[in-house]
């Protein structure tokens, strides 16, 4: 399975390890992502995600119909049909 959130499109990211001799070793930041079972209850429908935890907070806040029409019109791939 892929690390990238299905709503915001937020993947690993690379930087260094630096240690305190200053020496650098390459790592990936991976984003912090969750599956979750949303309701939709306009659509009568469960729906499975994997979702950075951002999103979650932003889930919380408009509510899951909103937000997946949002990502729909930026052009993400939710699996979805709204």
């Amino acid at each position: 399975m892929s690390k990238v959130c299905q709503l915001t499109g937020k993947r690993p990211i690379v930087g260094n390890t630096v240690s305190h001799s200053n020496r650098k070793v390459k790592r990936r930041f991976l984003p912090n992502l969750q599956k979750k079972r949303f309701f939709i209850p306009e659509m009568d429908q469960w729906v499975t995600l994997k979702v950075s935890t951002s999103a979650l907070r932003t889930i919380n806040k408009k509510g899951i119909y909103e937000y997946l029409k949002e990502c729909q019109k930026e052009g993400f791939d939710i699996g979805v049909q709204l």
